[in-house]
Formats: structure tokens, C-alpha cells, sequence
């Protein structure tokens, strides 16, 4: 494999006579295996042609119009409908060895290797899903300059990281249409994720019809729910596109939406009714009695004939008890089967129903609470606990895959989601140890997202962690991965998602104008809060419009970045002046934005909430221009104007309106940089800045008690 370090510099316009420290750097993403630029480029003109060679279905067929097309909007050239009568004429020649699985299967072999030559691209795979994926990389190698589109030289030999390499979706707490789950699927082959996790059930919905049993979708969905036919539909898009759809119905928590209709399986009796809050409630299914396994033996029967993937994900977790507790005949049951706890009592529930799974061919999945003593060794832990809940189920022999690291729906930035590895070097597994780690899953829970913003909430971060389940350990630069990440998240719009778009959009419709500018900047550089703290500050339910200012923001909001680098180049410079005439277009920007904002807000009772954060962004904007103005008269302040622009930072930096400026760290920076700009006549750059980091941002201390 290539260095990191030689990998960087790549760039699919290099030719052969170049050197290594000429050449820029690439925009794949995953990055392959094993890459190596050089040689002649290969052209992209209207003439391009593509021919099959080797085992050829419905599959390659369509994969490669799809490529076709996405290539024809990238150039604006009109394509043959047409292969090549003769691959030695083709541009592109795509060579699969076999179909591979009939039904996509965790081992399914998606490695390729695409070598061009003078005049051609070849792309080799022994799998039809192999070279799915290596057509991914075909098209994001294209480039152009003024002489025209060409791929370049180039040779790859790519195999993903790890087997499993999956987005879970709920549509239980807010359901997602058809479209929405087929648009998420486009997105997730773009960048070579292999499994379509789909959460079906919930206490705030059921999501799937049941012939069998109808009362839990008539009465456990509002409607909201998708017919046999749409679930066989989906689980065909995906098979299309060499992804796998593991279905989830949680048990025995998480059941309120399926006791609404059949509170005969419940712990307690009824009647129920579908949830509109979030949280963990306490309905449960009653583990002791016969007719709930009968129940659930006749539904798995049913909706495993939809879902032809080998495994099946019960859930399990967040189960709190207390039904099972405070009723006396399954208490009484626990006594005469010396069952010596709940989590016991969970456990005999997971040994019956994998009897069932067994009966019906699928293997057992589930969170992290299933892992108890006495759990059958076939069944698979999905971590949300950790790693080191993951490592320890895996020396205890028992495969897992990943989550924790990847909730994505917590809206931590993509670095931190980037920064976690399911695997790594000091893991402390053995090599059949390590085999058990079968990879990861980005985690897209439903409590704040719908139709307009589920996009925007799962991409493009999720390619970055989709990279991080493909491509090697050493592959892990920050700032080269978000260059990249911009480049694929303007990819991925071609395939229909509205992650970058419905900003506008959005903002629109609060303003009830088309002038949102001033809107544009300020949502610009705000994120949402991290971590489960929107709860707080908005109450949320199923009922809840997600049309608010912060349903607009960007998780990771590219400006936020921009201005952190900026500071950090300015307080790096032992000068402090390197990027004061940027800053200064920045600060002066914020200051004078207040107008703008109070003028919408006046005439939007929609955007009142976000009225302290304009006056936040202005008084840092008046703040930034002091430090600056401080810089250039090289004046050094006193005590009590460090404290008072700190005071007007401490107030920027508290949450308003579900949102934060993520740089408020930054600024605080620049005015304790500006205090002791002196101290760099004596102290060395580096050991000067560590201590400007500590004495702005000191360490928090834990608060008392337990």
C-alpha cells in the first residue's frame, strides 16, 4: 500500500514526467487501497463508448446506463445509448468475472482494479458489485481543463476495509417516503456503503404492512407506513446497487406502535396509544407467555419473505423493566425458572426468538443490551455502548459491528466522526479476534428530521465515515478529508439529495421572501447543538414542523471552519498578522449584519428566536475589529477591556435557538492573543500558543457530588 504521505499528493491531472512534489492532490473518496497516478490521461469526449466484456446481467447493465448519465451530466455530451461493438473501441471496458451472490451477502467479493492504458480505462472486479464500485471511481476521477474532460492516468487496486459498511435509517419516530430511502441508497453506493440498516419500528410508529396482522399498521402508524410492495421495490433499488437491506423490529421495548393494535402482547394492560414524545416508555412484550413468540413467529414468517438478507436486527435495547417488574405472573415466572433479573429475563426472550430466526433462516442482531450471559455465539452485537463493548463481545467470540462514534444525528462535526476507527492498531485482538470486528454503521435516529432535512442531517458526513469503513487505517488527514468531502458533497447532488439546496429553500419560507442574504450569511456560520441538547431548549414530537432556523444549518458549517483556521493562522504567525485584512472583511461583515437580520425578523414572527444570535454575531463582529484595530496600533489592553470582550463572548458562546457559533473558542483566543502578544519576545511560537489555548479555554472542572 502507499504512504500516506505520497498519497496526498496525487491528483488525477499528473502525467508521468512529473515529479512526486509537483503533483496536487486527488478528490476519491473512498480513498482505494493501493493508487498510483501516471502515464497518459485518457480523453472524455462525445465519442466516448463503453463496452462489457465477461459475465454480463441486469445489474452491470444498468450500473453502467447509470454511470453513463451521471457522466453525461458532468460533460454535457450526449452519449450512445449503445455499448461498443468491440471492447478494443471502447473507452471504457468494464470485465466482470461473475455475478457474484445472487442475493447481496456480507461476503460478497467488491474488490476491482481499474488500470488505463493509452487509450482505454479498463475496470476489472470479479463480481458484478466489484464493478459497481470501481465505476464509482471512474466517474470521480474525471477532470478537465482547457483542453477537455479526460480520466488520467491511473492505477487502482481497490477492497474495501471491512465487510459491513452500513447507514441505519429511522423512519419510526418520522417517517421517510419511498424516494427519500431510494435517494439515500444512490448516495450510500456513491461512496461505496454496502447496507441500508432500516429501523421499521417504534414507539411513535409501525412501519410496514402486515397482512397477517393489520391492526399494526392501521392503527400503530398514522398511515405513515409502506406497502409489501414498496418494501420488495426498495429492497430491489438497493439490490441494483450492491446493497444489502437489513430490516429492524425492535423487542421487546420500543413496542408502544405494535400494542396499540395488539395490547394482548404487551406487559401490562392496555389500551395504548402511538407515542408523540421521545424517550424510553415502558411498554414491553411479555416474555413468558407463549402466544407473544407464536404472535411474533407468524410475523417474522410474514416479513422475512420481503427481506432476503441473511440477517435480521431484533433491537433489544432501552428496555427499562418496569412492566415486567410490577407484574406479578411474569415475577412469579422468574421465580419458578430461577430467572434472577430483567436482563436475565431479556436473555431467555433472545434465546426463544432466535429459535424462531433459526426456524425462518435469518441470523440474529442486535444492541449492545442483548450481550448477557448465555447469549447464543451466532448472534451479532451492534455496539452503541463503545469500543471497547465491541472488543470485549469479540473475544468472547461474538461478531459486531460499530456504531458508537458514528451517531450522526448527534450533529457532531464529520472530523470527529472521521476521527474514530472500528478497529484500531491498539485494539488489543488477537487476529481472529480482530476477524469478529465486521465494521460500522453511521446512525441516523429520527427524533429531528423529515423529508426537507434528512439529507442534510446524514450527508456529507457520511461519507467521510463511509471512507473511514473503506479505506485503509493510515488514511486519516483532517484537513485532506474535508478538501474531498466538498468536492463529493457537490457530487452526491446529482443524485437527487437536497442537503445543500433546501437551505435556501428553508430560509425562504421562514422569511417569506426571496431576499435571505442576510439569513444565508448568519446560517452560514451557526450549527446546531450537539448531542441530544435540542430536546432542552425545543420540546420535540412527531408533530413538530422541522421548519425552524435551525433545521436550516449546517452541521458542520464550512464559514465556522473557515473562521477557526483564520484565527489559528493569525495567533500562529509570531507577527499575529497574516490574515488581518481577511478577518478584518469578516468582522466588519458581521457588525454591520444586524440591520439586514432586524429588518426580517421584524416582519417574521418565525425568526424572533434567532434575534439574540443576530446581536451575539454583531457584538463578536465589534470585538474582532477591536483585537485587529489593537494589532495595528500595537497596543496592548488592560485588564478589565480582556474581561469585558470575554463577558461579550461567554454570552455568544451559550446556545440560542437550538444554535452556537462553533469558533466562540477561537475568539476568546484572539483577545487573550492580543494580551499577551509580548510574551512572544521570550517564549517560543509554539509554547506561547499552548498556553493562549489554556488560559481562553481552560479545562472545565467536574462539578460535586456523584
Amino acid at each position: 500500500m502507499m504512504p500516506k504521505s505520497l498519497l496526498l499528493l496525487l491528483l488525477p491531472t499528473l502525467l508521468l514526467a512529473q515529479s512526486p512534489t509537483q503533483l496536487p492532490s486527488h478528490n476519491l473518496m473512498p480513498v482505494p487501497a493501493s493508487l498510483r497516478f501516471g502515464g497518459v490521461r485518457v480523453p472524455i469526449t462525445a465519442t466516448t463508448t463503453v463496452a462489457l466484456k465477461g459475465f454480463v446481467d441486469d445489474r452491470l447493465r444498468a450500473a453502467t446506463f447509470r454511470t453513463m448519465r451521471r457522466l453525461e451530466g458532468r460533460t454535457g455530451f450526449t452519449f450512445t445509448r449503445e455499448l461498443a461493438p468491440e471492447p478494443s473501441s471502447a473507452t471504457l471496458v468494464i470485465e466482470a468475472q461473475a455475478a457474484g451472490k445472487a442475493i447481496p451477502s456480507i461476503d460478497e467479493d467488491e474488490s476491482y482494479t481499474l488500470d488505463t492504458s493509452e487509450a482505454q480505462v479498463p475496470l476489472r472486479a470479479p463480481t458484478v458489485v466489484g464493478a459497481m464500485r470501481g465505476m464509482e471511481t471512474f466517474l470521480q476521477l474525471l477532470s478537465g481543463d482547457r483542453q477537455g474532460f479526460f480520466i488520467p492516468g491511473v492505477r487502482i487496486q481497490d477492497a474495501p476495509r471491512f465487510q459491513w459498511r452500513g447507514l441505519l435509517i429511522d423512519v419510526g419516530r418520522h417517517f421517510e417516503p419511498v424516494d427519500v430511502i431510494k435517494r439515500q441508497l444512490d448516495a450510500m453506493a456513491a461512496v461505496k456503503l454496502n447496507v441500508l440498516h432500516w429501523h421499521l419500528s417504534e414507539d411513535q410508529g409501525f412501519r410496514v404492512e402486515s397482512k397477517k396482522f393489520p391492526k399494526l399498521h392501521q392503527l400503530g402508524s398514522d398511515g405513515l407506513y409502506y406497502t409489501q410492495e414498496q418494501i420488495r421495490d426498495v429492497v430491489e433499488y438497493a439490490r441494483m446497487r450492491g446493497i444489502r437491506v437489513v430490516p429492524e423490529f425492535d423487542m421487546p421495548g420500543h413496542v408502544s406502535s405494535w400494542v396499540v393494535g395488539y395490547p394482548e402482547l404487551a406487559s401490562a394492560p392496555g389500551p395504548y396509544e402511538i407515542v408523540r414524545g421521545f424517550g424510553v416508555f415502558d411498554p414491553a412484550f411479555d416474555p413468558t407467555k407463549d402466544s407473544t413468540y407464536k404472535f411474533i413467529d407468524t410475523f417474522i414468517g410474514e416479513i422475512s419473505a420481503l427481506f432476503p438478507d441473511a440477517y435480521w436486527h431484533i433491537g433489544g435495547d432501552e428496555n427499562n423493566g418496569k412492566q415486567w417488574k410490577a407484574n406479578p405472573a411474569i415475577q412469579a415466572f422468574m421465580e419458578k425458572n430461577k430467572i434472577a433479573d430483567v436482563h436475565a429475563l431479556q436473555t431467555y426472550f433472545n434465546q426463544r426468538l432466535l429459535k424462531i430466526l433459526d426456524k425462518h433462516k435469518k441470523q440474529m442482531m442486535g444492541w449492545d443490551e442483548i450481550y448477557q450471559p448465555g447469549l447464543p455465539k451466532q448472534t451479532v452485537v451492534h455496539s452503541w455502548r463503545g469500543q471497547k463493548s465491541l472488543f470485549d463481545a469479540a473475544k468472547q467470540g461474538y461478531a459486531g459491528v460499530l456504531s458508537a462514534g458514528y451517531y450522526i444525528d448527534l450533529l457532531e462535526t464529520a472530523a470527529r466522526h472521521y476521527a474514530v476507527d472500528p478497529l484500531p492498531a491498539d485494539s488489543g485482538l488477537s487476529a481472529d479476534e480482530a476477524k469478529l470486528v465486521l465494521g460500522g454503521e453511521a446512525t441516523m435516529w429520527g427524533e429531528w428530521v423529515g423529508p426537507e432535512t434528512i439529507d442534510s442531517r446524514i450527508w456529507p458526513r457520511t461519507a467521510a465515515i463511509a471512507e473511514r469503513f473503506w479505506s485503509p487505517r493510515d488514511v486519516k488527514d483532517v484537513d485532506d478529508m474535508y478538501r474531498r468531502l466538498g468536492t463529493i458533497s457537490m457530487q452526491l447532488e446529482e443524485l437527487g439529495l437536497t442537503h445543500e439546496k433546501n437551505v435556501d429553500m428553508l430560509l425562504r419560507r421562514l422569511a417569506g421572501t426571496r431576499d435571505v442574504a442576510p439569513l444565508r450569511s448568519l446560517v452560514d456560520v451557526v450549527e446546531p447543538v450537539k448531542g441530544y441538547t435540542r430536546g432542552s431548549q425545543q420540546k420535540g414530537t412527531t408533530l413538530l414542523p422541522l421548519t425552524h432556523f435551525v433545521d436550516a444549518a449546517s452541521t458542520d458549517a464550512i464559514a465556522a471552519r473557515q473562521v477557526t483556521s483564520e484565527i489559528d493562522a493569525l495567533l500562529n504567525d509570531p507577527r499575529l498578522m497574516i490574515t488581518r485584512d481577511r478577518l478584518k472583511a469578516r468582522f466588519t461583515a458581521w457588525r454591520d449584519a444586524k440591520p439586514g437580520l432586524d429588518a426580517l425578523i421584524d416582519r417574521a414572527p418565525g425568526l424572533v428566536e434567532i434575534a439574540p444570535l443576530a446581536k451575539d454575531w454583531a457584538d463578536m463582529g465589534a470585538v474582532g475589529l477591536e483585537v485587529l484595530q489593537l494589532l495595528e496600533l500595537n497596543v496592548t489592553p488592560d485588564a478589565a477591556w480582556r474581561d469585558a470582550k470575554i463577558a461579550v463572548l461567554d454570552q455568544a458562546g451559550r446556545p440560542k435557538a437550538a444554535l452556537s457559533f462553533p469558533f466562540v473558542p477561537s475568539m476568546r483566543e484572539l483577545v487573550f492573543g492580543v494580551m499577551e502578544r509580548s510574551a512572544l519576545a521570550t517564549e517560543p511560537p509554539a509554547q506561547w500558543r499552548a498556553r493562549i489555548k489554556t488560559l481562553a479555554n481552560p479545562p472545565r472542572r467536574g462539578r460535586g457530588g456523584h
